[in-house]
């Protein structure tokens, strides 16, 4: 198992909508955090959750923003620190919020399609994050990437390409996904909104490159 700590990519620019998303996800989520426990009982993920049964444009948007909890929130924003910056570099800064967005979307939509049925609300930033991986993955395959590495009860780090640390969790995603088709569960994973928003990423980062944003 491969857990990514740095990456040797320089950037181009300064990435202040990755910075921006990160700071406004965590504020959301300590908001999010205060006010479920004043009211406790609301479940809010069933209000600002995307639900597929219940199909919502506008949480797919809040559902972005919002995490189950801390674990949840620290590994996203890690992976969005990392590899943010560089597809921020490669796109601008207006285009790569659009990118990101877009990739959320595709995300709940590769959800929508695999459960329609589900009233399970799904939350976080994970589908859109996938997109900036499989973007990283696409854009820079020789990139260098830093990984803690778990083998059995040992830890070591290993400095691997991209294309194959990227690579493996798009795998991993996917035949997590697989092996979980048809099995009846109250919650967990969202592994296909994480293929979604991945094939999404992979799928458009060079469409939005060379897309030429003009003003009115």
């Amino acid at each position: 198992m491969f857990f990514p700590y740095k990456d040797d990519n320089p950037r181009v620019l300064f990435p202040f909508i990755t910075y921006i998303l990160i700071t406004i996800n965590i504020l959301v989520f300590l908001t999010f955090t205060y006010i479920s426990f004043l009211t406790p009982n609301i479940n809010w993920f069933y209000i600002f959750g995307f639900i597929p049964n219940s199909f919502n444009v506008l949480t797919i948007l809040s559902s972005m923003f919002i995490h189950s909890g801390i674990g949840h929130i620290l590994s996203n924003m890690w992976f969005l620190y990392i590899f943010g910056d560089n597809i921020e570099s490669i796109l601008g800064h207006m285009k790569f919020l659009v990118f990101y967005i877009l990739c959320g979307f595709g995300a709940a939509f590769a959800q929508y399609i695999i459960d329609p049925n589900s009233s399970i609300p799904m939350v976080g930033a994970s589908g859109a994050i996938a997109g900036v991986l499989g973007a990283y993955m696409i854009s820079f395959p020789k990139a260098k990437v830093h990984v803690f590495a778990f083998i059995i009860i040992f830890i070591t780090t290993l400095i691997i390409p991209a294309q194959i640390v990227l690579g493996l969790w798009f795998f991993i995603q996917l035949s997590s996904g697989l092996n979980s088709l048809g099995i009846d569960t109250n919650g967990g994973v969202a592994w296909f909104a994480h293929v979604g928003g991945f094939i999404a990423g992979v799928g458009s980062i060079k469409y939005i490159q060379n897309y030429k944003m003009e003003n009115a």
